[in-house]
């Protein structure tokens, strides 16, 4: 099979040994994938896959069975299905446990199933499972504009908690509004934290989603109300930083730290069961849909990397294969 390839700075369209499909496994004939951050930092040496995962980038993925090792029932050969993995995305095979797939939403293409998983799951996990989230819970999501984060507006709005974005340019705010979204802050304006206070009253809020980190830290510690969550998906301002422990202490607050990819088969089969019960009805009623900024042909994947990194998008990119 061809898979994309890391090449010092190029990225290579060439061929790859594929794997054999195991007992408890599924091999998908890829159709489409979508772009994550976390290849971005894998490409540059800083995300290494967990062992025995596949070296190739691409954390979700959207096809079709071609072939289902010894056990398995969640899904048989033929079928249109989309994927959680911990790696190998970015080729034209890939082999996944049969618990990390579900069946593609009805009235979805391939490109619009192969954003779903790695964002709603992401979302999902950390906002109800990791978050505990529960009804009429105020909550800010930092990077509201990601996929992440356009995944999360859009299930805070089924689960009717009110939500606070912060995103970096005016246009992407009235994205997040049009998607659900009932405030916001630009970053770039300033600190978010005078604004998030005025929305969310003395009350505080409940539950923060945030993939910045050190940065926001006591910002955040400061937002929240008693019994407040801090759940942090990210590091993109920094990984080290102060805590004030008495404040932590006095709001009886949790900073729950949270991944995803390296997390054991059975707790992302559980997540992805919660997606099949609680996200994908929702989908295939159209209250909740797939945000795709932009589509490639998996050979300009360098392009849509550029793209991702410039930080101008929307929701997701996705590769074709």
């Amino acid at each position: 099979m061809k898979a994309i390839q890391v090449d010092g700075e190029d990225l290579v369209w060439a061929d790859f040994a594929p794997s054999d499909c195991t007992a408890g496994a599924v091999k998908i004939r890829v159709h489409a994938t979508a772009i994550n951050r976390a290849d971005l930092l894998q490409r540059a040496g800083g995300y290494p896959p967990p062992p025995g995962a596949s070296p190739i980038m691409g954390l979700e993925c959207a096809g079709e069975v071609v072939e289902i090792g010894e056990g398995v029932q969640r899904c048989k050969v033929g079928d249109h299905v989309c994927a959680l993995l911990a790696g190998g995305g970015y080729a034209e095979e890939v082999i996944v446990p049969a618990g990390q797939v579900l069946p593609v939403p009805n009235g979805l293409s391939m490109v619009e199933a192969a954003a779903i998983p790695e964002v709603f799951a992401t979302a999902y996990l950390n906002l109800y499972m990791e978050g505990a989230l529960q009804a009429a819970e105020k909550v800010i999501v930092h990077a509201g504009a990601s996929g992440v984060g356009t995944a999360a507006i859009q299930l805070l709005a089924q689960s009717n908690n009110p939500v606070f974005v912060t995103v970096g340019s005016a246009a992407k705010l009235q994205n997040c509004i049009e998607l659900g979204a009932a405030a916001g802050s630009v970053r770039h304006e300033g600190s978010f934290a005078d604004a998030a206070r005025q929305w969310a009253d003395d009350a505080g809020v409940d539950v923060i989603l945030d993939p910045v980190g050190g940065q926001y830290l006591m910002d955040n510690l400061n937002l929240l109300g008693l019994g407040g969550r801090l759940v942090l998906i990210g590091l993109m301002g920094g990984a080290v930083t102060e805590i004030n422990l008495a404040l932590l202490m006095g709001k009886r607050a949790r900073v729950v730290g949270s991944t995803l990819r390296a997390r054991p088969i059975s707790e992302k089969a559980a997540v992805m069961d919660q997606l099949a019960k609680n996200v994908w009805p929702g989908i295939e009623s159209g209250a909740i849909k797939p945000i795709i900024e932009a589509e490639f042909p998996i050979q300009q994947v360098a392009e849509a990397h550029a793209l991702m990194a410039s930080n101008n998008t929307v929701g997701k990119i996705v590769l074709t294969v």
